[in-house]
């Protein structure tokens, strides 16, 4: 028998995925002060009302953009580790090269993942979802690696940071040898 999809259920979490999505634009155009439930909905084109139906408060459309940032990334860790193992390679090339994305074309998206990870450090209760992506790489890795693992995380935060604040963004040839170095076993 075949499964039935809920078309409202679906068209529900689409929403709910575009009103996330305007969100994160309204970040990197105005910042975390720029999210109201009026900003966001005119970002997404639609009514007011559909961003406080799906989400009630402020915090908890803060929350679930989080969530997404967090869920994103650790997917796109995770794959990005797993061709570089299945290539045999320790992934400095692979980690240079999403770095160097982040810092490049994707920078305006970086800094708004990077707002809302500071925003948490005033806003307990946003700071669950911002250690999200730290816990979900951290399980990917055996209890044995975790601490040079997180020494990892880290160093990647600061050269994300120092990126950001940079006029130019590094390049991956810049960042190689640094990203080497921190995955060199110690």
């Amino acid at each position: 028998m075949r499964q039935q999809v809920d078309g409202r259920r679906a068209r529900g979490e689409k929403r709910r995925n575009e009103i996330i999505e305007a969100t994160l634009r309204v970040i990197e155009r105005d910042g975390v002060a720029g999210v109201t439930h009026r900003t966001v909905a005119k970002e997404a084109g639609i009514p007011t009302t559909s961003t406080t139906y799906h989400f009630a408060s402020l915090d908890d459309l803060l929350i679930a953009t989080l969530i997404s940032c967090a869920r994103d990334m650790a997917t796109e860790v995770y794959w990005m580790i797993d061709r570089a193992r299945s290539r045999g390679s320790r992934g400095a090339d692979e980690v240079a090269n999403l770095l160097a994305e982040a810092l490049g074309p994707r920078r305006g998206r970086t800094m708004a993942e990077y707002e809302l990870y500071l925003l948490a450090a005033r806003r307990p209760e946003l700071r669950p979802a911002a250690r999200r992506w730290l816990d979900v790489l951290t399980s990917m890795v055996q209890h044995d690696d975790e601490v040079p693992f997180r020494v990892f995380l880290a160093g990647i935060d600061g050269l994300l940071i120092q990126g950001l604040i940079d006029d130019e963004p590094p390049t991956a040839e810049e960042l190689r040898p640094v990203v080497d170095y921190l995955l060199k076993p110690h």
